[in-house]
């Protein structure tokens, strides 16, 4: 992840995402630089339009968010009252369970 953490400041910089530029970046933050891991992160990211993935990922969670919260406050009640009969029914069994053995 530092890698990609990397390459997403390159990008925020406006400067180009290479290898060299990786390495100083994680060098500066005093991470050893992995060359295999850089090459390959700068290879998968040539094929990538950074801007449109983040565009997207910032959209994705606001639209969640919204639908979550009026769902949860209803499921509330039921869930109370049937924890109260399972309180009731595990009593029951215990009670039957030491009929059992005296």
């Amino acid at each position: 992840m530092d890698y990609v953490y990397a390459a997403l400041f390159l990008h925020s910089a406006g400067k180009e995402i290479s290898e060299e530029n990786l390495k100083k970046v994680t060098q500066a933050a005093g991470i050893e630089a992995d060359e295999i891991k850089i090459k390959a992160l700068v290879s998968a990211l040539k094929q990538v339009n950074i801007d449109d993935i983040l565009k997207s990922a910032v959209a994705a969670p606001t639209t969640q968010a919204p639908q979550q919260a009026p769902q949860s406050a209803p499921q509330q009640a039921p869930a109370a009252a049937e924890s109260k009969e399972e309180e009731k029914k595990s009593g029951e069994a215990i009670e039957g369970l030491s009929a059992l053995f005296g």
